[in-house]
């Protein structure tokens, strides 16, 4: 079952990957019991595929004005 919804922000955990907040735009199939997701770092155009077990979900802070994370 996948862990991430669609439109969440995450944390992409990888060695090559540029830093910064990634949109979650697909879920894929699972393999070998970790789900598979397509995503977008927010700074660029193009989309990759993660694993859940890359990926961290941003905590949003409440009393931050809409749209600002921690």
């Amino acid at each position: 079952m996948h862990k991430f919804n669609l439109g969440q922000t995450v944390v992409y955990r990888a060695r090559y990957a540029p830093p910064g907040a990634c949109v979650v735009t697909a879920k894929l199939l699972e393999h070998n019991g970790d789900c598979e997701y397509r995503i977008r770092n927010v700074a660029e155009k193009n989309e990759r595929m993660a694993r859940e077990s890359e990926l961290i979900a941003m905590a949003i802070d409440d009393n931050a004005p809409e749209g600002k994370q921690r």
